[in-house]
C-alpha cells in the first residue's frame, strides 16, 4: 500500500453502520475504503465459537429491520440475505400467555387489539412499513424547521390511517400512558416497556411513547416477520451487506485502528492510522468526506481532538448521557435440555420450539410496572450490582424457534446449547464500584443470573451444566471499541435527546462541526437503538444535500423527509 492513499470516502468502523453506509456510497459509485481496528468486521454482528463446533451470538442476534429500504436498495438478497419470514395473523395466531410469579397469564384479546393498532396493523390497508419507516427510517428535519404534531412523520402517518390514535398529548407521552390508553392487562404492558428498555427507548421514559412501542413492533409484529431471525444470525446478515460494498467495489482493510483524522482548514481530508496498524502509520486521504462510524466520544475526543472543536461542542459531547443499562448476556451448554419447572409445567407445546424442543420462556417476570420500576431504580438509580432478589429480576430469553436446524446453536450432538439469556444491568461507566465491576464480580453475577433463571427453569444446577458462557457491558466494549455505555444502544433517547437534538444540536443531523466530518453511529445519530441500516439510509438525504452522494434511479427518499433550505433535495428527479 502507498504511503498516501486516496479515496473519495473513508470511512472509520467496520461495524453494521460502517458497512451499510459503504455499501450504499460504493453503489453510488465512490471510491470508497473502510477502516476497521478488528481483525474481522462486523461490531456486536458477531458470531464467536466458545468451543469446537459451538457457535453463540453475545450481543446482537435479533432482526430490528424489516422495514428497511436497504433490502431493496442494497438487493442484499443477491449477497446471501435469507431470512425465514413467519407472517402469521397476530390476532389469529397462538400466542400464549406471559410469564409471572404466579405462572403463566393470559393476553387478552383487547391486548392483541391495543397492540396492533398501535402498530398499524388494524388499518385498512395495513400501515406498519410506512409507519415504522417514519419513526426510525427518516432523517431529522434540517435546523430551522420547528418540529410539530403537523411535521412529526409518525404523528402524520397515524393521522392519515388511524386518526384515533393521533392526539395532542402523544408527543409527549410515556409508553405506559399509551398503553394505558389501548391495552388492558398490567402483565402485557410491563412486558412491553421491559423490552422497550432493552432496545433503545424505555417505557417509562417522557416524549417517546411512539419510537419505544414501534421498537418492540419492529420484533413482534407478523407482517415485519413475527420474531424472525435472519439464516446465520445477525453475523450472516452483516456478511451480505459487506458483499454489497465489496461487488461495489468498497475497499475493506481489517486491523487498521486509525490514530487520528486530518483536519486542514478546518475540513476534514482523511486520516492517519496508528503506527499497530497492519500498514501502520500510513495516511489515507478523503477527497470527499470522512465518515466516523464508531462512538461519539471515540470519534471526537480522541480521534479529531479538542483543538478542531468550539470548547462549548467539547463539553456537550463529554456530556452526552450514556446512562442507559447495558444487558448481560448468558448462554448455557448442559448435559440434558433445559424445562420449565413444575410453577410452569402445564404449557402447551408450542411453548417448547427449534430442532431441540427448547423451552420459550420469553420476559419474566411480568406481573406488574412495580417489579419494572424497582429494576430499573436498581440498574439507573442505585448503579452497582444487583439488589433486587433474583426471583423479582427482569430478564428475556431470546427466542429459539429462529435458528434453523442446521445452526450450530440450535443442534449440537455433545450436548444442547441454549438460547441467549439477558438481564439489564448497570453500564460500566456509571457502576458506583468501577467500570471493571461486573468482570470483578463475575462469579456471583453468574450465580445470580442462574438462580434468577432458575425461577422459572430447571436445568441450571452445577450437575447440568458444562459451560456458562456470560458477557458482561465491559466484555463487551473490550471487544467492540465502537460500543460505549456497555450496548450498542448507548446513550438516551429521552425527549431532550431524540431525532433533530440527538444527541446535541451540533451533531443530530449527521454533519458535524468539521466541513467534510461526518458522524454515522448509534451514539450520536437518530434513530440509535437497534434499528439496522436506519443511520446509513438517513445519513444518505445528508451526504445527497451536499453533494458528495449522486446515487441512481434504485435509489428513494423518505416521503417525510424536508430538504435544508439551500441545499439539493435527496427527492429522485
Amino acid at each position: 500500500m502507498g504511503k498516501d492513499e486516496r479515496f473519495d470516502v473513508v470511512i472509520i468502523g467496520g461495524g453494521p453502520n460502517g458497512m451499510t453506509t459503504a455499501a450504499y456510497l460504493a453503489k453510488c459509485g465512490l471510491r470508497v475504503c473502510v477502516l476497521e481496528e478488528r481483525t474481522e468486521c462486523g461490531g456486536a454482528c458477531e458470531t464467536v465459537e466458545p468451543i469446537p463446533g459451538v457457535r453463540i451470538y453475545p450481543h446482537a442476534m435479533l432482526m430490528y429491520a424489516s422495514a428497511a429500504p436497504g433490502f431493496e436498495q442494497l438487493e442484499l438478497h443477491k449477497y446471501g440475505f435469507r431470512m425465514e419470514w413467519d407472517p402469521k395473523d397476530l390476532l389469529e395466531a397462538d400466542v400464549g400467555g406471559l410469564a409471572c410469579s404466579d405462572g403463566w397469564r393470559s393476553i387478552t384479546p383487547k391486548d392483541q387489539m391495543g397492540w396492533a393498532k398501535l402498530g398499524g396493523m388494524l388499518g385498512q390497508p395495513s400501515f406498519t412499513r410506512e409507519l415504522m419507516r417514519s419513526a426510525f427510517w427518516c432523517p431529522p428535519h434540517p435546523p430551522e424547521v420547528e418540529v410539530t404534531d403537523e411535521n412529526t412523520p409518525y404523528m402524520q402517518v397515524y393521522r392519515k390511517y388511524q386518526p384515533d390514535i393521533w392526539t395532542p398529548e402523544l408527543r409527549e407521552m410515556t409508553m405506559f400512558d399509551l398503553l394505558d390508553e389501548h391495552c388492558e392487562t398490567e402483565h402485557f404492558k410491563t412486558a412491553m416497556a421491559f423490552a422497550a428498555w432493552a432496545s433503545g427507548a424505555a417505557g417509562h421514559w417522557e416524549g417517546v411513547a411512539v419510537p419505544a412501542t414501534l421498537c418492540v413492533q419492529l420484533l413482534t409484529l407478523p407482517n415485519m416477520g413475527r420474531t424472525s431471525i435472519p439464516r446465520g444470525g445477525l453475523h450472516g446478515y452483516f456478511h451480505a451487506i459487506l458483499r454489497a460494498a465489496v461487488h461495489r467495489g468498497a475497499t475493506i482493510r481489517t486491523s487498521s485502528p486509525v490514530d487520528e483524522i486530518l483536519i486542514e482548514d478546518g475540513r476534514a481530508v482523511g486520516v492517519r492510522l496508528r503506527e499497530t496498524a497492519a500498514s501502520g502509520g500510513r495516511t489515507i486521504r478523503a477527497e470527499k468526506a470522512v465518515i466516523a462510524a464508531c462512538d461519539v466520544h471515540q470519534a471526537f475526543l480522541d480521534l479529531v481532538g479538542p483543538q478542531h472543536l468550539d470548547p462549548g461542542v467539547i463539553q456537550k459531547i463529554r456530556d452526552i448521557s450514556l446512562k442507559n443499562q447495558t444487558l448481560y448476556v448468558s448462554t448455557f451448554h448442559t448435559k440434558t435440555p433445559l424445562r420449565f419447572n413444575d410453577r410452569f409445567k402445564n404449557v402447551p407445546d408450542s411453548k417448547y420450539v427449534g430442532p431441540d424442543r427448547h423451552p420459550m420462556a420469553g420476559i419474566f417476570p411480568c406481573d406488574s410496572r412495580e417489579i419494572y420500576y424497582e429494576n430499573v431504580a436498581d440498574v439507573d438509580g442505585r448503579k452497582g450490582q444487583p439488589t433486587v432478589p433474583p426471583e423479582r429480576a427482569m430478564w428475556f430469553q431470546t427466542p429459539p424457534q429462529g435458528f434453523d436446524p442446521t445452526d450450530c446453536q440450535g443442534h449440537y450432538p455433545r450436548g444442547y446449547i441454549s438460547p441467549a439469556f439477558e438481564m439489564a444491568v448497570t453500564s460500566p461507566d456509571y457502576h458506583v464500584e468501577g467500570e471493571d465491576a461486573l468482570d470483578r464480580h463475575k462469579e456471583d453475577m453468574d450465580r445470580f443470573m442462574r438462580e434468577s433463571f432458575s425461577q422459572m427453569l430447571d436445568g441450571l444446577d452445577d450437575d447440568n451444566i458444562l459451560h456458562h458462557w456470560s458477557a458482561s457491558g465491559r466484555d463487551v466494549e473490550f471487544r467492540n471499541t465502537g460500543l460505549i455505555g456497555g450496548t450498542w444502544c448507548g446513550s438516551r433517547h429521552d425527549e431532550d435527546q431524540l431525532w433533530t437534538n440527538r444527541p446535541i444540536p451540533e451533531l443530530a443531523r449527521y454533519r458535524t462541526p468539521i466541513e467534510g466530518l461526518y458522524h454515522a453511529h448509534q451514539t450520536s445519530g437518530h434513530p440509535g437503538g437497534l434499528c439496522l441500516m436506519a443511520i446509513p439510509y438517513n445519513l444518505m438525504h445528508i451526504l445527497i444535500e451536499d453533494g458528495i452522494a449522486d446515487p441512481g434511479s434504485w435509489w428513494y427518499a423518505s416521503p417525510y423527509y424536508i430538504p435544508q433550505e439551500g441545499k439539493r433535495s435527496a427527492m429522485r428527479g
